[in-house]
């Protein structure tokens, strides 16, 4: 199976729309200070760094920072300590993943940066 396209494409934007409006209202609810709000929201993105080792590491570090697998452990972490930071940090990534997702900035292929899950990223 190929990349998605059509109807396929248009539910996994949706669906990570729809995460990304969930998890903005557990994070408006959860009330993190806005700086927390701003590192949280711009962290992901730094691990594009992994580019400058060739598009096979920024492809990995990338989608190791792009997957829900890390919010979800971090929201693990918060259910068995109760810590509201851990909560908070888990819903603003988890918003930011989604967010990207929605507007079609999906998980890298190591064959390029504009190779993803959802398609192809940029010009044409």
């Amino acid at each position: 199976m190929g990349q998605p396209t059509g109807v396929a494409l248009t539910l996994l934007r949706a669906e990570a729309a729809g995460v990304a409006a969930a998890m903005s209202i557990v994070a408006w609810n959860l009330g993190p200070p806005w700086w927390l709000v701003v590192l949280v929201l711009v962290a992901p993105d730094l691990s594009l760094t992994g580019y400058t080792r060739g598009p096979r590491v920024g492809a990995a570090v990338y989608n190791a920072a792009h997957t829900y697998v890390g919010p979800l452990v971090v929201a693990g972490v918060w259910l068995v300590s109760d810590n509201r930071t851990a909560a908070e940090v888990a819903a603003l990534w988890a918003l930011h993943i989604g967010v990207d997702r929605a507007l079609g900035f999906g998980l890298k292929s190591p064959a390029g940066f504009g190779e993803t899950h959802l398609g192809r990223v940029g010009r044409r």
